[in-house]
């Protein structure tokens, strides 16, 4: 295969949909209420009810705000599994999506938040839809286009540099919800005993069950 044959469209989505498919999706399923709100440190940045967060930034339009500083505390406040998918969803998928690909508009400000770990992955879901759907109708010509001013930071930077971009976020992220599920696991195995994946996790029972393959 020469150069002119080589689909570099497809080998980015490929990246990303590999990870999906193969390591992530299924460490995904089954996520719990109680997961996706747990802490293993005080004063977690979270997902929590209007009115009962103390972060002195509660963005969000529904029930549900998500705690935020501007400027961000150095060290950062460690964050919950609601929290990051909070993150994921609107600021790495949304707002690319609504600024790229024609997507409703979306902020953290005007997002309304998960209230519930079932929800939540419904949304990182469609998000992620949308955004391979857009990176797959780029083609090959418009992974070479700058991001221009949707992309301030960077505006010179072709659209195939975000799309690395935001699969490395991507898989950043639900890395560390990966992980927390883990601790819970490993915190909660008096009432909730742990065994090996077939990946090599260590995760509960419960955690895995039988499903039609998507995430929920």
């Amino acid at each position: 295969m020469n150069a002119t044959e080589f689909d570099w469209n497809r080998t980015l989505r490929e990246q990303w949909e590999f990870h999906w498919n193969h390591q992530l999706r299924d460490r995904l399923d089954g996520l719990t209420d109680d997961e996706y709100f747990w802490s293993p440190v005080p004063d977690a940045w979270s997902v929590r009810p209007r009115g009962t967060s103390k972060a002195p930034v509660q963005a969000g339009t529904g029930d549900f705000t998500i705690d935020f500083a501007f400027p961000q505390p150095d060290p950062a406040p460690f964050t919950t599994i609601a929290w990051q998918l909070g993150h994921v969803v609107v600021g790495v998928l949304a707002a690319r999506n609504a600024a790229h690909f024609g997507a409703p508009a979306a902020s953290y400000e005007g997002w309304e938040y998960a209230g519930s770990a079932a929800t939540a992955l419904d949304q990182l879901k469609a998000q992620l839809d949308v955004w391979m759907a857009g990176v797959r109708d780029l083609g090959e010509a418009g992974l070479l286009l700058p991001v221009g001013e949707k992309e301030p930071a960077f505006p010179e930077l072709a659209m195939a540099d975000l799309v690395l971009h935001i699969q490395r976020e991507l898989i950043h992220h639900l890395s560390e919800v990966c992980l927390l599920r883990d601790l819970y696991a490993h915190t909660h195995s008096a009432t909730r005993p742990v065994t090996s994946t077939a990946a090599g996790h260590l995760t509960s029972p419960a955690a895995h069950p039988v499903t039609n393959g998507e995430a929920r």
